[in-house]
Order: structure tokens, then C-alpha cells, then sequence
């Protein structure tokens, strides 16, 4: 299984015949090397929330790949009403998918999607964290998301191989909770995400490292791929 990790918490996992995309915010994401926009023909897309740095180019690219798109209910039904295929699902619920389980966990943020043309604020409902199970292989994709206790809960009902945890703080968690996000998760492997896009969450993956030293912590650059469970 290969994991392209494309900037801020965008990522490719590739397993099999499938590709799945999580999060696609590339044409605008500063982090993305555009050039390769053309080259993603996923299958699948998975949407936290309906931020325009998560939502991003779900809809462009869904239409043009004829992609399935999972999401929480309302954000699902906005993106549907656009003519996309959708699955609706929401927090706490699982679906066995060709690729793998896919179960939708708490995350503790927003979600509406702001157009652009007058500012007008349409609701997406609950934003929410995924957990991937592929191959018997464990992906926990937190989203946009504050430290919340149920994390434990999530660690202890789930052995999870790679959590993808935000570290840019002012929008989500900073490095400190995210350290105890990750004492309360107990992964494996852990990749930061959600810092250094914009300066508003400038933030040290290095430190954040350093302060789970007994952790396997993976510094992925943007627009790099890494193996795992092979």
C-alpha cells in the first residue's frame, strides 16, 4: 500500500486496483505541485468537512473520474446535489467498501462551505475523522479536530498502524495536545499534518517529534510517497 502525502491534510492511499483521496485541497494549497492535478484518477474521495481547504477540488475531480465521494450526511447531500456520486454516512457508523471499512469518528471543529461568489455560508452538518481499515491495515485520518478525551476510546477499540494527527494549532490542535492525542490513540506511526500552509499555523514538526520520542514519527514533504504494510 502507498501513501502520497500532498500538503496540508491531503493524502493518495493507493492499495490495489483502488485509489482513494483524502481531503483534496490541491489548486489552491500552496504546498501542491500542481502539475500533477492531472495524474489523480481516484476512486474513491473522502471529506472531513466542508472547509474550502478540505472540500477543496472533491467536486472537479469526482466529475471528471466518475470518483464515489464518502462523507458526513449533509456534506455528502451538498456534494450530491452538484450531480457527483455520494455515500452518506455519519459519525460512528462503518460500510465495508471494495477498498476496505471505512467508520466515521468524532472530530471537534466546523464544517460549512463558503462560496466564493457572494460569501454565503451553506451548512454541512458534523465534521468528522476517518478510520480506514485496508488490508487489516489501520489509517486514522483525524480531520480538523481540538484534542477530545474519546480519543482513548478510539485508541483502545482500535490498533491503529498510522494516525495522520494536525499540529498547526489556531485551527485545530497545537503540538502539545496533539502529543496527547497521540498517548491517547497509541499508533504505531504517526504523521503530522494541517501546519506550515499559511502562516497562521506555523508549526515545528521536529519538536512535535521530539516530545514522543518512544514514537515512530514519519516527517512527510509534501508531494512525497512512502510504503507501508508491504
Amino acid at each position: 500500500m502507498k501513501i502520497t502525502y500532498f500538503g496540508h491534510s491531503a493524502f493518495m492511499v493507493e492499495s490495489g486496483k483502488y485509489e482513494i483521496l483524502i481531503d483534496p485541497f490541491l489548486r489552491n494549497n500552496p504546498l501542491f505541485e500542481q502539475k500533477s492535478f492531472d495524474s489523480l484518477h481516484p476512486d474513491y474521495i473522502l471529506v472531513t468537512h466542508g472547509h474550502g481547504d478540505h472540500l477543496g477540488d472533491t467536486i472537479e475531480l469526482a466529475k471528471k473520474n466518475n470518483s464515489i465521494v464518502i462523507a458526513p450526511f449533509e456534506l455528502a447531500s451538498f456534494i450530491g446535489s452538484q450531480e457527483v456520486k455520494t455515500h452518506p454516512m455519519h459519525i460512528g457508523g462503518a460500510f465495508q467498501f471494495p477498498f476496505g471499512r471505512v467508520k466515521l469518528t468524532i472530530a471537534v471543529h466546523g464544517s460549512a462551505y463558503i462560496n466564493d461568489e457572494d460569501s454565503s455560508i451553506i451548512y454541512t452538518g458534523n465534521p468528522c475523522g476517518f478510520l480506514l481499515n485496508i488490508s487489516n491495515y489501520i489509517i486514522y485520518h483525524a480531520g480538523d479536530t481540538g484534542l477530545f478525551y474519546d480519543m482513548k476510546l478510539i485508541g483502545d477499540l482500535n490498533k491503529i498502524d498510522l494516525a495522520l494527527l494536525p499540529i498547526g494549532d489556531n485551527f485545530t490542535m497545537g503540538i502539545d495536545d496533539a502529543v496527547k492525542a497521540v498517548e491517547f490513540l497509541n499508533p504505531k506511526k504517526i504523521i503530522p499534518i494541517h501546519y506550515n500552509t499559511f502562516d497562521l499555523i506555523k508549526s515545528d514538526p521536529l519538536k512535535f517529534q521530539q516530545l514522543i520520542p518512544d514514537k515512530e514519527v514519519i516527517i512527510m514533504q509534501p508531494n512525497t510517497k512512502i510504503v507501508v504494510n508491504d
